[in-house]
């Protein structure tokens, strides 16, 4: 029998929860309230995008703190080199495509994000700084390991209605993120790895998954509520 790499491992224990996950997906985007939820949708998913960024400057700022002797922190901080400009601007893209619903992006940018979004975002600043850095390439594969099916956005447009220029943001993930989990699972792959290193990591991807079915139940209640109170 065939040993499992460190990826196939990290992928195997995400994928036992992302089934519910991908259930409670499902329930967001059936019904007549798939209009009514997309814009919420854009505004919530803004608080966690917009996290991305300064994640991964924190974790290569640790990483680089290990010192050059540490070959697992030299490698994090070169994925983090490469990586962050690749992610700088995505917040912006859901902006855009709030606009392009008719909703104002300031009332995003100025709501409170719910509990939710913090505490996925918040426990990974505490791994970052009180474990190790890479703790982070278990919320990023819980992400960007998941991406939207081809032609996702195409089918959002269709059922909610919205114009085209409204998917720009979902579209774009579809062609990136095939090619930022290929790089993702590569670079942990290639990571002199130890157990507790691992573990982390699937703590810090199991997380994640739960805080986002929770998010996902939010946006349902914050578009729907309304419409059932009527």
């Amino acid at each position: 029998m065939t040993r499992r790499t460190p990826s196939e491992r990290l992928i195997a224990r995400l994928d036992l929860v992302h089934r519910a996950f991908s259930a409670q997906a499902r329930k967001l985007w059936t019904g007549p309230e798939a209009r009514l939820v997309y814009p919420v949708y854009l505004s919530m998913m803004h608080g966690v995008v917009r996290s991305a960024v300064p994640l991964m400057q924190a974790a290569q700022r640790a990483a680089r703190a290990l010192g050059p002797d540490d070959p697992l922190g030299v490698e994090l901080d070169a994925y983090f080199a490469h990586h962050i400009p690749e992610e700088t601007g995505h917040d912006v893209w859901l902006l855009e495509d709030l606009a392009a619903t008719g909703h104002d992006p300031a009332a995003a940018l100025a709501q409170v994000p719910p509990p939710a979004v913090a505490e996925m975002v918040g426990a990974q600043y505490y791994w970052i700084a009180h474990v190790h850095p890479v703790a982070l390439l278990g919320h990023i594969a819980a992400i960007e390991a998941y991406h939207p099916p081809e032609g996702f956005a195409r089918r959002l447009e269709e059922l909610t209605g919205w114009p085209r220029s409204a998917f720009r943001a979902i579209a774009r993930h579809e062609v990136l993120d095939v090619h930022h989990r290929r790089d993702l699972i590569d670079l942990i792959d290639r990571l002199p790895l130890r157990p507790e290193h691992e573990k982390v990591m699937a703590l810090s991807g199991l997380h994640t998954v739960d805080a986002g079915m929770t998010i996902l139940e939010t946006i349902h209640a914050r578009a729907v509520g309304p419409m059932a109170a009527e």
